[in-house]
């Protein structure tokens, strides 16, 4: 069966309100859905759940327990349940999630070490742009900023041919891409939301992706979708960098002058990432190393050995693969 029958049918056996946690170890003990490889497979129980509610699903209904943790409920079991319960009076509700599940998890910002690791490894420099620096900081900028920024410069070999591209066009030595970072994305309405802001924040690049830890299996088709309809390329991050791939490549589009004048006056991280890439691009031979030596000290670290990686996804609780 499908999770979401899954979902479904733990629901009707348990029988009261249950946390996203019950259901998730119900379904495990009942071999009800197999979870394959997924690295966070609980969050996929969530991600559903809050798809039913988002889309008023009739069939769920939940609670908030202790002001704090919803509870999730078949709405035609409503009769069955206590008043108390209800009106939020009881506390009994909540039981202890498996020994194997860690209550601790990563942040969003968590995984930008992880990308950044990844882009190093194609050649690509990345700078994380904080949004909370930027001016004007109003709900009506929320989708105006990239979470990270890349670039990669063209590798010509000869001395020669690089003099002339740029003395032809500028712009043809180097490609510039947005990323748009999220945790996990596992219903069609996160898929949705977080694709449509990598489109407005990407609009300016050359190349925009949307990035993510882990995916649901059920959105592939509906990635390939909005994918081929608005050039949105998606990456799904491993906690191994290297092993990261991208699902969907993004179309090229020509650089938006206007829109990234606008994003370097309203975030100065950003104007300097401008600036730094300026600097090595019209560097002379002379300074070439010293520019692109101070383009990667502005730029995000990254990991340089397996180690290092294996460590930081330990500290920030993000799960490895076995």
């Amino acid at each position: 069966m499908t999770l979401k029958e899954s979902i479904l049918l733990s629901l009707e056996e348990i029988n009261k309100p249950s946390t996203y946690l019950d259901i998730y170890n119900h379904i495990i003990k009942k071999k009800y859905f197999d979870f394959g490889n997924s690295k966070t497979p609980y969050l996929s129980v969530s991600g559903i759940l809050t798809d039913f509610i988002q889309k008023n699903d009739s069939r769920i209904k939940r609670i908030k327990i202790d002001g704090k943790t919803y509870s999730y409920y078949l709405t035609k079991n409503e009769k069955n349940i206590g008043l108390e319960i209800l009106t939020g009076d009881s506390k009994t509700l909540i039981e202890i999630p498996s020994k194997n599940i860690k209550l601790k998890t990563f942040e969003e910002r968590d995984l930008h070490k992880l990308l950044s690791s990844y882009l190093k490894n194609t050649e690509t420099y990345s700078k994380t742009i904080f949004h909370e620096q930027s001016n004007g900081k109003d709900s009506n900028q929320i989708w105006t900023h990239p979470d990270m920024v890349g670039i990669k410069f063209l590798s010509l070999q000869s001395k020669i041919s690089q003099n002339f591209l740029k003395s032809i066009n500028r712009v043809d030595t180097f490609k510039i891409s947005s990323y748009e970072i999220k945790r996990e994305i596992n219903s069609d309405s996160e898929l949705k939301k977080a694709f449509f802001q990598a489109v407005s924040n990407s609009s300016w690049a050359n190349y925009g992706y949307l990035v993510a830890f882990e995916f649901s299996d059920s959105l592939n088709e509906e990635m390939a979708r909005l994918n081929q309809s608005f050039g949105i390329g998606i990456i799904e991050l491993n906690a191994n960098p290297y092993q990261s791939q991208i699902l969907f490549p993004s179309t090229y589009r020509d650089l938006d002058f206007k829109t990234i004048d606008k994003l370097c006056k309203m975030n100065k991280e950003f104007e300097k990432f401008i600036e730094q890439t300026e600097k090595l691009m019209t560097a002379s031979e002379k300074y070439l190393s010293g520019a692109e030596k101070e383009l990667e000290e502005f730029c995000d670290k990254y990991f340089s050995n397996d180690t290092e990686f294996e460590k930081y996804c330990k500290e920030k609780y993000i799960p490895i693969e076995e």
